[in-house]
């Protein structure tokens, strides 16, 4: 993913409407490029704030940021496990239906 790409995410990032591949790219991205770690902090301060201000709440936007981007790390590492258990279910059913196919056709 690009600067450009990342830069364009950032909305869908802070209304958590990225998942899976997109969210794993944009975190990685993110998490590399001081650019767009900083664009995002930005217009996180600019919505976040905002808002918490309305509400008349304290707020620690650095935190909250923090834990936004802590969220979504979990997220991808548990979309990640889920894929990898799914890869070695369908591994394992294939080598189920091999073994089947074996003792079946030797009779």
């Amino acid at each position: 993913m690009n600067c450009k790409e990342a830069e364009k995410k950032i909305p869908y990032f802070l209304q958590d409407e990225l998942d899976g591949r997109k969210l794993a790219e944009f975190v990685e991205h993110i998490e590399n490029c001081p650019e767009c770690r900083e664009e995002l902090s930005i217009q996180f301060l600019v919505s976040e704030g905002m808002e918490q201000l309305e509400q008349g709440n304290n707020f620690n936007l650095q935190k909250a940021l923090y834990m936004k981007l802590q969220n979504a790390w979990q997220r991808v590492r548990i979309n990640r496990a889920l894929r990898y258990t799914l890869i070695c279910l369908e591994a394992a059913v294939v080598v189920a239906i091999i073994i089947a196919l074996c003792i079946v056709f030797r009779m």
